[in-house]
């Protein structure tokens, strides 16, 4: 038996071309006031000083929705998770034009983040158009398993919000099949339009951008986390 909540994925490079001079310097700077603690647990005291609602976003890419997501939201305590260097760059970017002081960020595999933080301590999460390990050798790599989304369910509120957003026909598939294995979440969803048209509050991607216009559908899926108690997952 392996649990899945162990298998870290693969990313390949952290960093693509070199860092411009006021890119590194972002990184030098602000990063350093923004980057999620490396160790120890972690709550919204710790994170942003005070006890504050709390959201994640898991791959942020360069960062626009979660800082839109921010802006709406000046509340909630943001926590960002990104393993590409270009990627954290964007969302440093975003945080400095946008003067956000309610973000955080961690370079790295979210679920490093996930596994300490305090149970039942997320109001949101989001999987906006992840790497879809379109290939069925690399169908564990994929944050949508049921480990990892099992750990997400035992962070989020009774009552939280997860999303999920792909516009990949393979990762739709899969995703869909997990999620309705757990009873943990509960879809919403009444109608086609309420996972076929994108929600107001729901800001559109860089890559929900691209893949419309390459002519793809996307997808979006929200589901509310149940009052069902989280169990830790495993596989052979």
């Amino acid at each position: 038996m392996t649990d899945p909540l162990t298998i870290r994925r693969l990313y390949g490079r952290r960093q693509g071309h070199a860092l411009r001079a006021g890119q590194a310097e972002l990184v030098d700077v602000l990063l350093p006031t923004l980057e999620v603690p490396a160790d120890g647990a972690l709550d919204a005291v710790r994170l942003f000083g005070d006890d504050r609602p709390l959201a994640i976003e898991i791959g942020f890419g360069k960062g626009e929705h979660m800082a839109q997501q921010a802006a709406m939201a000046p509340e909630m305590g943001f926590i960002g998770c990104e393993p590409f260097l270009d990627g954290v760059v964007g969302a440093l970017m975003q945080v400095r034009d946008r003067d956000l002081a309610n973000v955080r960020v961690h370079m790295g595999d979210a679920i490093e983040v996930l596994e300490r933080l305090p149970d039942a301590s997320l109001d949101r999460g989001w999987l906006l158009h992840p790497d879809p390990w379109p290939k069925a050798r690399h169908a564990k790599r994929r944050f949508m398993n049921p480990g990892p989304i099992g750990l997400l369910a035992a962070k989020l509120k009774c009552g939280g919000e997860f999303r999920f957003g792909t516009d990949h026909p393979v990762y739709v598939r899969w995703a869909m099949m997990v999620m309705a294995g757990l009873p943990q979440f509960e879809w919403q969803a009444d109608s086609p339009q309420d996972f076929l048209v994108r929600p107001e509050d729901w800001p559109e991607t860089r890559y929900e951008a691209k893949a419309r216009a390459k002519g793809h559908e996307v997808w979006y899926f929200r589901y509310r986390r149940t009052e069902v108690p989280a169990a830790i997952v495993t596989a052979a």
